[in-house]
């Protein structure tokens, strides 16, 4: 059995969580993080059990800023 870390990103969609798995393509949902993020390691690993990864480098993983013009609300807000 192998373990590996994979990264995971969520965010709000009205009142769920969803949790993705970019480096898999997974994706699953929950009333919260904790939960969004159970059931995205419950659903990689049912995928990896039928779908492996080829033993291949890791994808390197960060983030970037990037300017943008503020909406009407928030410039009255």
């Amino acid at each position: 059995m192998h373990v590996r870390t994979f990264p995971a990103v969520l965010h709000k969609e009205e009142d769920i969580s969803v949790a993705e798995c970019p480096e898999v393509g997974t994706a699953s949902q929950g009333f919260t993080r904790e939960e969004a993020l159970a059931n995205l390691k419950e659903a990689t690993e049912l995928y990896l059990e039928e779908f492996p990864l080829p033993d291949v480098s890791r994808p390197f993983v960060t983030t970037f800023e990037a300017t943008y013009a503020a909406s009407i609300a928030e410039s009255f807000g």
